[in-house]
């Protein structure tokens, strides 16, 4: 797909890589609806990125959800990509885990982003084209400790976004899942648990963080392509 002149939904886009793949994708000439809680942060950026519109939406309920699709049709006639970004983690290990909390990171991780696919698909499929993309995490791909609460919920995240790739293929619609390596963003310092359960910093000799620059550029790649899924995890011969 390319970008310009499409519609795409960008969750979570008050900071980090939402914020940075909103401006990317406005620079590429994309009409940017941004969606988070943080209704002062959206207004900064929809003053900054052209031919946006910023809605406040809680993705943790189906009705700011609900909202938030109409809003964009009602504006822009159409939606052409998702780009489901809103997020937040939990640091715990297992045996500490709060149940209320899981249920909330699994709530804006998990079911957010299933309901808000559930609410762009019809559109979609009526238009014969679409795409959507889900932002996973490396963590689905490694073992560490603290982490189980969040990766669990993203591990979810990936097999329903495989399973949705196979069922919507044949509507046109392209399900892409990326799986960002650490980033330099405020995923840890706004983590549930963050004081409580500290996660130690990554051991030395890796990589450093990458910028969310860089993962929207990759965001934004696998719109274009459309391909099935793509990694930022550095490989380590």
């Amino acid at each position: 797909m390319q970008i310009d002149g499409k519609v795409v939904i960008v969750t979570g886009a008050s900071g980090g890589i939402g914020l940075a793949t909103a401006r990317l994708l406005g620079a590429r000439g994309a009409k940017v609806v941004l969606a988070a809680r943080n209704e002062e942060a959206l207004r900064a950026a929809e003053t900054e990125i052209p031919n946006s519109l910023a809605v406040r939406a809680d993705m943790r309920k189906a009705k700011d959800i609900r909202n938030l699709v109409e809003r964009t049709v009602e504006r822009f006639g159409r939606v052409d990509c998702l780009v489901n970004n809103a997020g937040q983690d939990l640091n715990a290990p297992v045996e500490a885990i709060d149940s209320d909390d899981y249920r909330s990171i699994l709530e804006l991780n998990l079911i957010g982003a299933l309901e808000a696919m559930q609410a762009v698909i019809p559109i979609m499929r009526r238009q014969g084209s679409g795409a959507i993309v889900n932002v996973s995490s490396g963590t689905t791909k490694m073992i560490l400790t603290g982490s189980a609460g969040y990766s669990s919920s993203k591990a979810a995240l990936n097999h329903l976004s495989l399973v949705a790739r196979a069922e919507l293929a044949a509507d046109g619609i392209a399900v892409s899942l990326i799986y960002p390596y650490i980033t330099d963003t405020d995923l840890e310092k706004n983590a549930i648990g963050a004081d409580e359960h500290s996660i130690a910093s990554p051991p030395s000799g890796i990589p450093p963080a990458d910028p969310p620059e860089k993962v929207a550029e990759a965001i934004l790649s696998l719109i274009e392509s459309g391909e099935a899924e793509l990694s930022l995890i550095p490989r380590r011969d």
